[in-house]
């Protein structure tokens, strides 16, 4: 795994997708990879881009790219799509997207399947842009799958939450849900050749509105933009690098905010590993049958389980 991770740390292409590979696929393997390359991560920065379907983040990430590589920045994405209900892999390849970017060594493209995971984003997402950090790429793009009010894990992934929405599909009342207004530091309307723009900026603007911001506070803009054609997309850059100075000192604690959500996440999964490996075959099973017949409650089924745990290893 060492040798590797030495490649992956050197940039090279083949590495780094198995390195992803790895970390999709073989969970003991990926937290080895990790352990070799942490040290060697925390200079990229992230971008977040989220929304609903149709709302054309694909091809405004392939515009992003672009714009990037001009000013001489290495750039990954991460793009997580549905799973495959016969493959179970990512039910949009990036073969099939951002085509103009397939020879440029300096760009690294990944598909992700969320393999179920709720939240927008694949389980794996946060260790395969440790990947291409280690790797070296300045910025590392992370694009979820589109799945609506519910898609927030972002916030905790990204340095910067990008939330594209786009006029004439039901957006004007999706973008007042809670849950993406409140993650948003940048809104884009996508498509904004379209009828509709001003009532969707107008809906989101009165939303923002209701909310208190201080001097020093972080107002999210929102920008037009239609990626087919490319208009917007120097605006949405430099908005992307005004957040990115404004928000410098306190880079930091939402980065270790990050850490402490993935490390909780880890935890939570190991802990039930460590469960199901300790309890004899079907025995947790027998636990939710007693709750499902109203004979335990869940809370004292969950006692009895950590109890049970701290016996067998002697706590």
């Amino acid at each position: 795994m060492s040798e590797l991770a030495d490649r992956v740390r050197a940039g090279e292409p083949r590495a780094i997708a198995r390195a992803i590979s790895i970390i999709e696929d073989e969970p003991a393997g990926g937290a080895e990879l990790i352990q070799q390359i942490f040290r060697h991560t925390g200079r990229a920065y992230l971008i977040g881009v989220t929304g609903a379907p149709g709302a054309g983040k694909s091809t405004l990430v392939d515009r992003l790219v672009g714009e990037l590589r001009k000013t001489g920045q290495t750039v990954g994405v991460i793009a997580v799509d549905p799973t495959s209900p016969y493959s179970g892999g990512a039910l949009l390849g990036d073969r099939v997207r951002m085509q103009a970017h397939a020879l440029d060594s300096d760009v690294f493209i990944r598909s992700m399947a969320t393999r179920g995971h709720l939240g927008g984003l694949a389980r794996a997402t946060s260790d395969a842009s440790l990947v291409l950090d280690a790797a070296g790429k300045d910025i590392v793009i992370i694009e979820t799958v589109g799945v609506g009010q519910d898609e927030v894990d972002i916030v905790r992934t990204a340095d910067i939450s990008i939330v594209v929405v786009v006029p004439g599909m039901g957006d004007e009342i999706q973008a007042l849900k809670a849950g993406i207004m409140e993650i948003a530091d940048i809104f884009v309307v996508n498509k904004s050749d379209r009828e509709g723009t001003d009532r969707m900026i107008a809906a989101l603007e009165s939303v923002l509105a209701l909310q208190t911001y201080g001097e020093q506070d972080w107002r999210p803009p929102i920008l037009r933009t239609t990626a087919t054609t490319g208009d917007g997309i120097d605006g949405l850059i430099k908005a992307v690098n005004r957040f990115r100075a404004h928000s410098a000192a306190a880079l930091a604690s939402r980065r270790r905010e990050r850490i402490a959500a993935r490390l909780r996440e880890i935890l939570v999964d190991r802990l039930m590993a460590d469960v199901r490996a300790k309890m004899p075959v079907g025995a947790l099973e027998a636990v939710v049958d007693r709750v499902a017949a109203r004979e335990l409650d869940p809370y004292t089924a969950a006692a009895q389980i950590l109890a049970s745990r701290r016996s067998s290893t002697g706590l």
